[in-house]
This record gives C-alpha cells, sequence and structure tokens, in this order.
C-alpha cells in the first residue's frame, strides 16, 4: 500500500510503502511524480520503506523505466529503511541516478525528512 505523506510539498514527494507495492500503487506513485516534474521541472524524494515488502514485478519493470527517462529530473531521494535491502537499494540508486541519495536507519527517520526538505 502506498500512502502519501503530509510533509509533501512542492517539489518533494513524501511516500511510505507498506506491504507490497501493487502496480495500482505505482501508477499513483507516478501520477505523483509526473505532476510535481510538470509544475517543478524537479523532483526530489522521501521514501520511508520500514514495512516495505517488495513489489509486483510489472510495478518493477515500470520503476525502472520512469528511472531511466526522468533520471536527470530526480535531485534528491532520502530511503527510510531497517534492513540490507533497503540500504542496498539505496545504494544501487546512487550508482545509476545523477540525484543526491541517502539511506537513513528508521531511528533517523526526522533527520532524514529535515536533510531532503533541506535541500
Amino acid at each position: 500500500m502506498l500512502v502519501s505523506l503530509p510533509e509533501s510539498d512542492g517539489d518533494l514527494a513524501c511516500v511510505k510503502i507498506i506491504g507490497k507495492l501493487t502496480v495500482e500503487d505505482y501508477q499513483s506513485l507516478m501520477d505523483m511524480f509526473h505532476g510535481i516534474l510538470d509544475h517543478h521541472g524537479a523532483l526530489r524524494l522521501f521514501a520511508n520503506l520500514e514495512e516495505f515488502e517488495g513489489w509486483e514485478w510489472q510495478a518493477s519493470w515500470d520503476k525502472v523505466a520512469f528511472g531511466i527517462n526522468h533520471w536527470d529530473k530526480i535531485m534528491q531521494i532520502a530511503v527510510v529503511g531497517t534492513d540490507r535491502w533497503a540500504h542496498l537499494g539505496a545504494q544501487a540508486a546512487g550508482k545509476i541516478k545523477t540525484a543526491d541519495v541517502r539511506y537513513f536507519e528508521a531511528a533517523e527517520n526526522v533527520q532524514a525528512l529535515a536533510w531532503v526538505q533541506n535541500h
């Protein structure tokens, strides 16, 4: 399930993913991203993945396609998680994208949000 967080503002999308990301969830996320890009030309992302359990295959493939088409418009990504998988995902995203990507442990949720809000 995708939850849009109230801290979203301007070019900043703040989301929490609980359980498995479905194709419908992914489409909602892409609609949010496209709306931000249409209005601001760039995107910053705060993603809380503490309760994330993976995604449906089609959502995974579409995620890659979005990144390839828009990677130069994604400026910052703050990933909050509790496991090694989320940390490795943040590291991989940082190598592929020109964005500044940082991983934060769950206890650093407030710091992660402050980091992405203030840059």
